[in-house]
């Protein structure tokens, strides 16, 4: 008889809770390809030449909502340090 030893894939398949933390993940990567659209929309105006004021501010919506969910999974691991109470000094 074999015992199987559990993967890091049997896990990923588990019906696990979601977290705040990986909607925001989540949310995070969907943005991104928002924004590579949204250049990409922005870039393909300019080579035609007809450039619209709206299609150049396309760009900053998702970029604005990119830096904020940025900073916050920035500052996550340092804020989970801080109330573990680890210290790096």
């Amino acid at each position: 008889m074999t015992t199987r030893i559990p993967t890091a894939s049997d896990a990923s398949t588990a019906q696990a809770p979601r977290t705040w933390n990986h909607w925001i993940r989540l949310f995070h990567r969907w943005l991104s390809i928002a924004f590579t659209v949204a250049v990409i929309a922005n870039v393909v105006a300019m080579a035609r030449g007809s450039t619209v004021v709206w299609v150049g501010f396309l760009a900053l919506i998702p970029l604005a909502m990119l830096l904020f969910s940025g900073l916050y999974l920035f500052v996550l691991p340092y804020a989970h340090k801080w109330r573990s109470g680890r210290r790096t000094d």
